[in-house]
């Protein structure tokens, strides 16, 4: 789950790292009032869940209330369209208007699961306010990488580390050690999968704080963080995937042509795979699981179908806990309920196998069944172009 950038630095604010002053506002004149109070110039931030803002026109400076004004008056109710967006964009509902910052740096610094290792990582640069992706390819010997024990975590050796790798000095290293500490903290007790300060600044008077703030959170641990649930804002997501989440449906949308409804990570990965070799592509991911029943296989379907780029559908199980005829049945009675003008492949395999295909096949449904994963997905790209 993400958050916006104002609410990740509410919570970061209760951790002890350090970020400007600033406040939420949904209007123009918010934002003006917010801008006299902080008394001074000011940073207006288009509030989207994607980066890329400033590139799209979403952050500009005010160096007054009134500039305030006009510049989130230009900002709010616009469809911002950066990098992360698509080209469809993100409308802007609010901004966040910040004190301006007398800038001498810019640093990078997260904490991000390595999922090789299995263990939380400090990633570090000199090179902020870039992609880090960018970093890693073009400078590779600025990117620190400092894997953690979860069981210690970060020993203030490690933390000062870190702090000399950015370039600190004097009683910058100090402010900085304590930094990444409680940025560590944060990440640790809030069961995060991501936080990510890019910039990270050094003013001319010797402050370090974050000036932006990107946090995502293990869904897997939401059940612990009751605040951290009320943030989220489904406007921000697709609405495919908002839908699926009511009924515990791993879905995912992705830009191709082909549903596929899968139960396994695994298996659904490896389906994207083959339909990709098969000469087609994938227009979602989508994991039913293995205790999916009846119903679940019916709401699932219904997602696939409420996808306008879906030309055909793949669905590809491998009968264990999820028997095939409790899923034959339940694709049946969702073709039943659902306006289906798309062809579709199914392939099963495992637990009661041969009486799923006999539900399929006494239904008087158009199902085409594949003989194997190979074959289905040809058969896939068959009908595709037919």
């Amino acid at each position: 789950m993400n958050i916006h950038e104002y609410q990740g630095k509410k919570l970061l604010k209760k951790y002890g790292v350090a970020v400007p002053r600033g406040e939420v506002a949904s209007t123009p004149e918010e934002a003006e009032t917010i801008a006299r109070d902080l008394g001074g110039g000011v940073v207006v931030k288009a509030q989207i869940h994607a980066g890329g803002r400033g590139k799209g026109g979403g952050i500009k400076l005010a160096k007054d209330p009134v500039e305030a004004n006009k510049a989130a008056s230009e900002i709010l109710g616009m469809t911002l369209v950066t990098h992360q967006t698509g080209p469809k964009g993100r409308l802007v509902k609010k901004v966040l208007i910040e004190e301006a910052s007398d800038i001498a740096n810019e640093l990078y610094l997260s904490v991000v699961l390595d999922r090789a290792s299995g263990r939380p990582t400090i990633m570090a640069s000199t090179e902020g306010g870039m992609d880090i992706e960018e970093v890693a390819a073009k400078t590779p010997e600025k990117l620190i990488k400092i894997q953690i024990d979860p069981a210690i975590g970060v020993w203030p050796s490690t933390a000062r580390r870190v702090a000399f790798g950015l370039g600190l000095e004097g009683d910058q290293v100090k402010e900085g050690t304590k930094f990444i500490t409680n940025l560590y903290k944060f990440y640790d007790e809030m069961d995060c999968s991501l936080v990510e300060i890019n910039p990270l600044v050094q003013t001319k008077d010797g402050r370090i704080f974050a000036l932006d703030a990107k946090v995502n959170f293990d869904d897997n641990a939401l059940f612990r963080h009751k605040d951290v649930v009320e943030m989220r804002d489904t406007d921000e997501e697709d609405p495919l995937e908002v839908e699926a989440s009511k009924f515990d449906l791993n879905y995912i949308k992705l830009d191709g042509e082909v549903a596929c409804m899968v139960n396994g990570a695994g298996l659904a990965m490896a389906t994207m795979d083959i339909i990709k070799l098969a000469g087609s592509s994938p227009a979602n991911f989508l994991d039913v699981g293995g205790g999916a029943n009846r119903e679940m296989v019916e709401n699932a379907f219904r997602i696939l179908m409420d996808d306008d780029d879906v030309k055909a559908v793949f669905i590809n199980i491998f009968g264990g806990i999820l028997r095939c005829d409790v899923l034959a049945e339940g694709v049946v009675e969702a073709v039943k309920t659902v306006n289906v003008g798309v062809p579709i492949i199914i392939r099963m395999e495992g637990t009661n196998v041969e009486k799923g295909r006999e539900i399929l096949e006494r239904s008087g449904l158009d199902f085409t069944v594949g003989n194997g994963m190979a074959d289905s997905a040809e058969k896939v790209v068959a009908a595709l172009k037919r």
